[in-house]
């Protein structure tokens, strides 16, 4: 998108005025960034992602406040305090990366310590690397010989973590951890910090510089589609369809797919990796066995796209898990595609509920391309190819900051923000800090009404497109800098 000079210049005036404000380093980072013009998004890749786990009440919490620097997981003397998977950005030396609190581990657990058994066994899967906490005080048991041959299998980098040893004399019961076979036990104690910092160093050097194990997208080559949907919606017969052959196995029971399949298809003249996934059957965490790492598996292969086709079975009412599918290609920041399937099935009464039920369940998402398809009979399923392009298309746009800034003065001339308790908002200066999704930061005078950044989202598509691609609108509020006499 070319920009007006004039634009350009408006937009320079704007920035160089919001000096007069207090600005912090985040701040300057990202309009130093946008000032060179980077076309580029501002991550080079995923952080890389390091799991703490270990059996109950062996330090694994306190473990993982130590290394964020400050009191954020939940530590308390009672076992089985945490239970779901938590993800915390830590930061040392320089280097970043996400670091992933566990509920205790336990053999032959049933009911809800079941649950947290998967989430630490689901946080082992999609790690870049391990660390594995033991209980010095106490030596190995039988269920942290079951984690380690948990570890081996997962084929995962580790660090055995010989936890509460906090002086010298309890080194010498971390020496009979050696036992366990994943090499040096690391001596720490993760309350007092005896260790730590030795420890994330080894840390760093396990880790990669991005993370390996889910949300990378492939640089280059063919443009990466998610099937998604509930179960039976049609995903393995559109992927046949696409491939004209019977590559993946369809049957009207619901939930045949339990793992992604991978297939590169030529559509329109081009190749294209399509993924076809488990059906969403309800929230991750309600989820168990073979379920349970169903879900997993597809949402790591959604963070590995960067499409997702969301089907939805057009022949029948849709259905909250179909609303929740849609939602989570939004949050994943992956662009959007809805294609409703099994048309051929339907009747003409159904076709006006549907419309009716589109307007009324998906009126936040009308900027998703539709697609009416039926993949049993492949009709229409060469028009994804324009859907899908309209959607990349808009999932890679960048607008120059002085189109951008023009833009935003014309939308507060005709429409400012309501006056709140005396004062009203002002918009300092705007920029698209990200593609991938668009990613937009405000820079105001004060607090920006949700209906009013819905406001500015609406304008936004109105103006420049962005069709088929969520959009991220953040506001930093900022105040002036005090003189000085």
């Amino acid at each position: 998108m070319t920009e007006n000079p004039n634009d350009a210049q408006r937009a320079d005036a704007l920035r160089a005025g919001l000096a007069e404000y207090e600005l912090d380093a985040e701040d300057m980072a990202l309009l130093d960034d946008e000032q060179r013009g980077s076309g580029e998004p501002s991550g080079s890749g995923p952080l890389p992602v390091l799991a703490v786990v270990g059996r109950p009440n062996v330090g694994k919490s306190t473990l993982v406040n130590r290394i964020l620097g400050r009191r954020e997981a939940v530590v308390q003397d009672t076992p089985g305090v945490t239970r779901d998977r938590v993800s915390y950005e830590a930061e040392w030396s320089g280097r970043r990366f996400m670091v992933v609190d566990t509920g205790g581990w336990e053999q032959d657990a049933r009911g809800l310590q079941e649950r947290v058994a998967e989430q630490a066994e689901a946080a082992i899967e999609l790690a870049d690397a391990v660390l594995f906490v033991v209980d010095a005080s106490v030596g190995a048991t039988g269920t942290d010989e079951q984690v380690v041959r948990l570890l081996r299998r997962s084929g995962k980098p580790v660090i055995l973590v010989a936890n509460k040893v906090d002086d010298q004399r309890a080194e010498a019961d971390a020496t009979a951890l050696w036992n366990l076979g994943l090499g040096e036990p690391f001596p720490l104690s993760a309350l007092h910090g005896r260790g730590s910092g030795d420890l994330l160093d080894s840390v760093l050097e396990m880790l990669p510089e991005t993370s390996q194990a889910g949300g990378a997208i492939p640089a280059g080559g063919p443009r990466r589609i998610a099937l998604l949907g509930r179960p039976n919606v049609g995903k393995s017969s559109l992927l046949n369809a696409l491939t004209g052959s019977d590559r993946v196995v369809v049957d009207d029971v619901a939930g045949t797919t339990r793992d992604p399949v991978d297939e590169l298809v030529t559509l329109g003249d081009r190749q294209w990796w399509f993924v076809d996934t488990a059906g969403i059957r309800r929230r991750v965490h309600q989820t168990h066995g073979a379920d349970f790492y169903a879900s997993l598996r597809t949402q790591s292969a959604l963070e590995k796209a960067e499409v997702g086709v969301v089907l939805v079975d057009a022949s029948v009412a849709m259905t909250e898990q179909d609303i929740r599918v849609i939602q989570q290609v939004i949050d994943a920041g992956r662009a959007l595609v809805i294609a409703y399937n099994k048309w051929d099935l339907m009747e003409e009464e159904r076709r006006e509920l549907l419309e009716r039920e589109i307007e009324r369940e998906l009126v936040q998402v009308q900027w998703a391309p539709r697609v009416n398809i039926s993949a049993r009979t492949r009709w229409h399923v060469d028009r994804l190819v324009r859907a899908l392009d309209t959607s990349l298309e808009a999932w890679d746009t960048r607008i120059p900051t002085g189109r951008l800034n023009a833009f935003l003065g014309e939308l507060v001339a005709a429409n400012p923000h309501p006056v709140r308790g005396g004062k009203q908002p002002r918009i300092l200066f705007g920029t698209q800090a990200d593609t991938r999704p668009p990613r937009f930061v405000l820079f105001a005078t004060g607090f920006l009404e949700p209906g009013y950044r819905r406001y500015i989202e609406r304008r936004l598509r109105e103006t420049f497109g962005f069709t088929g691609t969520p959009i991220e609108l953040s506001v930093r509020v900022r105040e002036k800098r005090r003189r000085t006499r």
